[in-house]
């Protein structure tokens, strides 16, 4: 049996020696659930105590991962539980809390006030030119909040300048033809078709795509807000989708639901779509490309960035310039031109043609 659980000087936690002689913490506040607490002697303490004060979750403590007071492993256990990881969008949580993981299984036991600029530096130098942004992305959140709670007294990620990534037109543009060819693969009806016509049609990301049902939809009106940015969007609900969306059997919840009836996760999804497109002969094609295909189309309607903007929830004009690099250059050159002139422009594979039947 363990000793009765006395409270100690902070408010709201107790503290007790369980029956094998572990001392353990807990927050009880009344009204609330208890929530497991780090030692209070160890630097993660008055995070997790915030955390739980704020009636935010906090994760299960795992001790064997935890690692000792003041090594790396403690702090990103602790730097998980603050406000300033948990502030950051899912998926981006989700990113880096993948490489600081591989980060903890080879580092783990060092000390936090180790690394030196040059180690982080020469870590980052082994990396290819994408990889090491993310890393340093992850890296950099880590150090400032070891900065902030006092865990070492510098960052060691300021300062360092990574290589010039190459250019690159990102993630492939789907154009027309491979648009055509996956529909004629995947005709209305199918799951196929329903999951990529949500995306098609909203622009939405894999993850929002993925939760999106007919909760979302009122009076022909798609609102939801993107797991990403965190910006609410009421988007119009194309015919086309609501064609397809009545002629497809969904989920209660979600339009796209697993065998088992429930929904997908954004990794379970974009797997989904993976399969689709390969299926489709369509092997460059992404559910992301489908998104900077939205952009295409919108961008060759002559919809302004602002317009499209509004669409894709980009924020800038920047923003929403890289995703309508793919749009039809040679149609906006003659739409342009005829704007200008006044006059209709033929393309000249038209022309050829018409100079031929008057032959």
């Amino acid at each position: 049996m363990g000793r009765r659980g006395t409270f100690v000087s902070v408010r709201h936690v107790q503290h007790y020696t369980d029956q094998h002689g572990k001392e353990r913490w807990y927050f009880r506040k009344p009204g609330q659930k208890k929530v497991a607490l780090p030692d209070s002697r160890s630097p993660e303490f008055m995070a997790a105590y915030h955390r739980a004060a704020a009636g935010v979750e906090i994760e299960p403590i795992e001790s064997k991962r935890a690692g000792a007071p003041g090594s790396i492993a403690a702090a990103i256990t602790a730097y998980y539980q603050d406000n300033s990881f948990t502030s950051l969008a899912p998926t981006t949580r989700g990113m880096r809390r993948a490489l600081l993981e591989r980060f903890r299984a080879n580092n783990g036991h060092k000390s936090i006030a180790a690394p030196k600029q040059h180690d982080i530096a020469k870590f980052l130098g082994s990396k290819k030119p994408f990889a090491s942004r993310n890393w340093l992305k992850a890296l950099r959140g880590l150090m400032q909040y070891a900065v902030a709670t006092n865990l070492r007294g510098d960052d060691p990620t300021a300062g360092i300048k990574l290589r010039k990534a190459p250019k690159t037109d990102g993630f492939h543009t789907w154009t027309e033809d491979e648009i055509a060819r996956y529909e004629a693969k995947h005709p209305i009806g199918t799951r196929a078709r329903l999951a990529m016509a949500l995306m098609l049609y909203t622009a939405a990301r894999v993850g929002d795509a993925a939760g999106l049902g007919p909760q979302h939809i009122r009076d022909g009106i798609l609102s939801y807000r993107q797991q990403k940015t965190g910006r609410h969007l009421d988007i119009p609900v194309h015919s086309a989708l609501a064609a397809i969306i009545a002629a497809t059997r969904s989920g209660h919840l979600t339009f796209v639901a697993t065998q088992a009836g429930k929904s997908f996760t954004r990794k379970g999804f974009g797997n989904m779509m993976r399969k689709y497109c390969n299926e489709a002969g369509l092997p460059l094609c992404t559910s992301h490309g489908l998104r900077k295909a939205v952009s295409r189309r919108l961008a060759e309607a002559g919809c302004s960035a602002s317009q499209i903007g509004a669409i894709t929830g980009h924020r800038t004009l920047s923003e929403v310039q890289r995703y309508v690099a793919a749009a039809d250059q040679a149609k906006l050159a003659r739409d342009a031109m005829e704007t200008v002139s006044g006059t209709a422009i033929v393309p000249p594979s038209e022309k050829w043609d018409q100079l031929s039947r008057k032959r």
